[in-house]
This record gives C-alpha cells, sequence and structure tokens, in this order.
C-alpha cells in the first residue's frame, strides 16, 4: 500500500447504503468516532431500474437511527407520499439521502480501493491513493459485485447478455425481443418494466412462478377481509412464509441453530418468489416456465437459446437471477485479509456484533445472513445490525471466543471454503 497516511478514526464503514448509515448513527448516538465511506445510496440510484418498486413493508423499510425520529413515515410526511401506496425505488434512495443528510452529515464519498489488516488495525486504501487507518471496519457493501450469472452465459458478449442489476432504466430496449432469465422479485419485475417500456418480453424459468401476497392495491391497503386477517397474521418484516417468518424477526435466536438447520430456515424463507401486485403487469409478458436452455450462443449479433422444443432469437438477455453472496468478489480486501476470514460457500462466519474470525472487522446486510438468517438480506435487518455491533464496539473488550455455533465449521477457512453453489 501507499504509505502516505492521513487521520484515523476508531470505525471505518465502508458502503453509505440502508446499513452503513444504520451503523453510523447507532455509532455516532454513542459517541464512537468513526468514517462513513462511499455515495449515499449509490446501488439504490446506479443499480435499480427506474419505475421499481420496494417489496419490503412500508413499516420494515425504515433506515435505522437511536430514537426513530428519522423513519420513513417521518420523510413520508414531510415530502407528500402516500404511505398506502406501493414506494418507488426512487423515493427510497430520496429518503436515504434524506435520513444520511440529518442522521450523518460527514460522509466520505470517495471509494475504498483495498484494505489491509495491520498490526493495530486496518489501513484503508481510498480512491486518490490516501491511506486512513481505523481500529475497526465495518464493511457494509451491500449486493455490489454479488450478482449471480449462470455459467451458461459466461461467454457471452457483454452487450448481448446483462444482469438486472447493470440497469438504472429499461427505455432503451423499446421494440427489442428480450429474454428474461429467473422467476424471482428481480426478474418478474424487470420483465414487467421491459415490457411497459415497449419491449417484447419473454421470460424464462425452471419452475413457475410462485406469486406472494396480494394482488390488488385494495388488498395491499388491507381494504379486504381476506386481506385483514393476513396482516394479523403477518410478521413486522414478512419475510418468509407464516409462521417462519416470526422466527425471522429473531436474528440472535436463528444464528444458535445448528448450521444446517439453519441453512434449511434461510432457504425457505428466501425461496424464489415474486410479489402478488405484479400479477396485474402481465399482461404483455409471455412467461414459459419448466424450461431448459440447452445450449445460448451468438449468432449474427443476437442471442439463440436451444430450448427442448427448438432453437429461439433475442435481441438481448437479461439476466434476472438473483444474487449470491461471495466474500472473494468483493474486491476491496486483500488477499492476505481475505485468507484469515473463515467463510462457508462464499460468506463470512460472523459471531457477536457481526464479528468476523479476524478480530475487528465485521461485516453487515446480505454477508451476514450466512450467521444470522433472511432478515439481514433486508432493510428491516439493519436495527438489529447497528444494534449488535455498537454494543459491540462499545465493550471494548478482547475478541471473544468463537461462538458454539460455529464450531462445527471452523476448519473451513478463507477462500477453499469460498466455493459458492448456485441459488435454489
Amino acid at each position: 500500500m501507499n504509505s502516505r497516511r492521513t487521520d484515523s478514526c476508531q470505525v471505518a464503514i465502508i458502503g453509505a447504503g440502508p446499513y452503513g448509515l444504520s451503523v453510523a448513527a447507532h455509532l455516532k448516538h454513542a459517541g464512537i468516532l468513526f468514517r462513513v465511506f462511499g455515495e449515499p445510496m449509490s446501488f439504490w440510484r446506479r443499480h435499480m431500474p427506474k419505475g421499481m418498486k420496494l417489496r419490503s413493508p412500508w413499516r420494515a423499510t425504515n433506515i435505522s437511527d437511536v430514537d426513530g425520529s428519522l423513519s420513513l413515515d417521518t420523510y413520508a410526511s414531510d415530502h407528500g407520499i402516500d404511505p398506502e401506496q406501493l414506494l418507488p425505488v426512487e423515493d427510497f434512495a430520496a429518503y436515504g439521502e434524506w435520513f444520511q443528510r440529518r442522521a450523518v452529515p460527514e460522509i466520505d464519498r470517495r471509494t475504498v480501493r483495498r484494505v489491509e489488516g495491520v498490526t493495530s488495525g486496518f489501513e484503508l486504501e481510498v480512491s486518490d491513493g490516501e491511506i486512513v487507518f481505523a481500529d475497526r471496519v465495518v464493511v457494509a457493501t451491500g449486493l455490489a459485485n454479488q450478482d449471480y450469472r449462470p455459467l451458461a452465459f459466461h461467454e457471452l458478449p457483454a452487450a448481448l447478455v446483462t444482469h438486472s442489476c447493470e440497469h438504472a432504466d429499461f427505455a432503451p430496449f423499446r421494440g427489442k425481443r428480450v429474454a428474461v432469465i429467473g422467476r424471482g422479485q428481480s426478474a418478474c419485475e424487470s420483465a414487467a418494466l421491459l415490457a411497459e417500456n415497449g419491449a417484447e418480453v419473454e421470460l424464462i424459468s425452471r419452475g413457475d412462478i410462485r406469486w406472494l401476497g396480494a394482488s390488488t392495491s385494495e388488498a395491499i391497503a388491507h381494504k379486504t377481509p381476506l386481506s385483514r386477517a393476513h396482516a394479523l397474521l403477518e410478521a413486522p418484516s414478512a419475510v418468509g412464509p407464516f409462521p417462519l417468518s416470526w422466527l425471522t424477526e429473531l436474528p440472535r435466536i436463528v444464528s444458535l441453530l445448528p448450521p444446517q438447520l439453519r441453512d434449511e430456515f434461510t432457504r425457505r424463507c428466501l425461496k424464489a418468489g415474486a410479489a402478488g401486485w405484479l400479477r396485474p403487469r402481465f399482461t404483455n409478458v409471455r412467461c414459459y416456465p419448466s424450461r431448459t436452455i440447452t445450449r445460448a450462443r451468438e449468432v449474427a449479433g443476437r442471442i439463440v437459446f436451444d430450448l427442448e422444443s427448438g432453437p429461439v432469437t433475442f435481441d438481448h438477455v437479461v439476466l434476472g437471477t438473483g444474487y449470491r453472496v461471495d466474500l472473494s468478489r468483493i474486491g476491496i480486501l486483500s488477499p492476505r485479509l481475505l485468507d484469515k476470514v473463515i467463510c462457508l460457500e462464499g460468506s463470512p462466519l460472523l459471531g457477536t456484533g457481526m464479528e468476523s474470525s479476524v478480530p475487528k472487522l465485521h461485516f453487515v446486510g446480505s454477508y451476514a445472513v450466512k450467521s444470522f438468517g433472511p432478515l439481514l438480506r433486508f432493510i428491516a435487518g439493519a436495527t438489529f445490525a447497528a444494534r449488535a455491533l455498537t454494543k459491540r464496539v462499545l465493550a471494548r473488550a478482547t475478541p471473544l471466543a468463537k461462538p458454539e455455533f460455529l464450531k462445527p465449521i471452523a476448519p473451513l477457512s478463507g477462500r477453499a471454503a469460498s466455493n459458492p453453489s448456485p441459488p435454489s
């Protein structure tokens, strides 16, 4: 690393999305010196298509501050947003920026290029070559660099095959024949948005779409008897099927489950599905469930799929295949530091306060799902993460022994244990 060092801090937070901002707000309230690196809400601005709506319930979409004064309700009231309507991603990004200006105005907008462990902490190299020292590091980079692309598409031109996270606007696809691969929320909403932007869309998946929840605006507003009954049974964050959704609300309890049981619980709660309110928007989307693509190839500047029924040609392919956490792809941890992080299937295994096997190196958000369950995949998990991490920092204790739930899998370490399998 460049030896030019400037100032230091107790905690460096890498990422200024919902989790990074929540952690910062809690640390600030606790009087802990920190620095946040990154553009606020950049992933939400640059990697989610215009017109996308949040699937999370309104009550589970708050960025976390200690007293709750910077809630989504407060922002909506101040900006004339109807809380009974689906929240556009643009409005949520604006809410995050509003939260940042009030709770964490001291943002360092530079990008962190490399993190290296040193004897007394960590050195962070930022985009202009400057070195910042931190006693602790919190990785809150969300799903950046974690998009999953099936092997069949790896060798195809980037101009013809893209992931849904690469698009902020689907308008350029007007008049094009586009295949969308997948059957989860990102695939189905991408297909609907493409059709609404004038594309000829075909959604290809290896099974039927599993529609979740209400399919009309009336039901979403909880005005029908059936929707009222459903609302009474639904857990606050609505992550996973009833009654598993209520256990999802308790990440600390989930972390104590045996590893195999915790993985099965998480798999069931994160099973591919799409919000029911998308169904009416599928009028112009042709769906081909249970289709297997035996081969994908470029022919004369277009993409040809070989299906059981024969070849089909498209102008473009959008992969709505979701995300798969693989720490080796994060791109900012030095190889030496990365090798010290105990991982399983690409995810760091975390203990108290979201702390990894490297003392004082913490991971929040999707990186914590393997250890604390599916709530950490969603905005609703930010409160738990921020509180737990702040409590751990305040303890100022020597690193805790590895929790019991890590012991059966402790021999798996670093990149040797990071061989991710495709998502279900």
